[in-house]
């Protein structure tokens, strides 16, 4: 989608501070003990009061109000009744419309105290997300989102999961263009004003690929290892972006 005007941008506004929000409590109840299926109760509850919709549930059927991606499941978690673990990480990624537009948004949390190691993949993460979005500018190539994730994921000694990508957004909750997480040199398509996308960069300390499990959603890292992502809706500028989802 592409803003045509202050009504439009205001709507997603609003669809955008709900996601975050949900988020955001979500996130405040990770804990040990805690299943994925009563955190998505939460943001089930707090969508509705909203006056939102789950996207998953909306544009797929899906199982859950929200994904909730636990261990070496790193995108599209059924949300279930395995409690979670001290140490473990629990990426949360919500999507919902209203008013007929869309937002996404998305984070890893660490389950109680985790190792060293987890924690720099949080951070690198994190901060490769966020470079990555105010790289991208109006007249910049999409390429340039690629360039910034792996250049930080390389610094850092992580992985990018290939396959795995941010996405437009707004009048649907995945559109065109596709934001891939790693560089490709011939893609010179330009990013243009007023443009809404996500960046959601998902980095790994082991794998590169993942395979999709027997429920028909949960994608895992093909080698093992752990993940992180983190996943913001914003609007293309020719400066710093309109973050609708921070």
């Amino acid at each position: 989608m592409t803003i045509d005007g202050p009504d439009q941008l205001e709507k997603l506004k609003e669809i955008g501070a709900i996601c975050r929000d949900v988020l955001r409590t979500m996130g405040e109840a990770v804990r040990p003990g805690v299943t994925p299926k009563d955190l998505d109760a939460i943001g089930g509850k707090m969508l509705r009061e909203a006056g939102a919709q789950s996207a998953p549930m909306l544009a797929y059927d899906f199982p859950g109000y929200t994904c909730i991606s636990v261990g070496d499941a790193v995108a599209h978690g059924i949300p279930g009744d395995t409690p979670l673990q001290e140490g473990q990480l629990v990426n949360i990624d919500v999507s919902a419309e209203k008013n007929g537009i869309f937002a996404d948004t998305g984070a890893s949390f660490a389950v109680g105290k985790i190792a060293p190691e987890l924690q720099k993949l949080l951070d690198a993460t994190r901060d490769a997300q966020r470079k990555a979005m105010f790289a991208a500018r109006a007249g910049q190539p999409i390429n340039i989102v690629g360039k910034t994730v792996q250049r930080e994921a390389q610094k850092h000694g992580f992985q990018i999961i290939e396959g795995l990508n941010g996405h437009g957004v707004g009048a649907w909750i995945h559109e065109e263009p596709t934001v891939p997480n790693l560089y490709y040199p011939s893609d010179r398509t330009k990013l243009v004003e007023g443009q809404v996308i996500t960046i959601e960069p998902f980095l790994t300390t082991k794998s590169r690929h993942y395979v999709e499990d027997e429920d028909g959603w949960t994608l895992r890292l093909s080698n093992g290892g752990h993940g992180a992502q983190f996943e913001h809706t914003f609007v293309i500028t020719k400066g710093a972006p309109i973050v609708v989802t921070a």
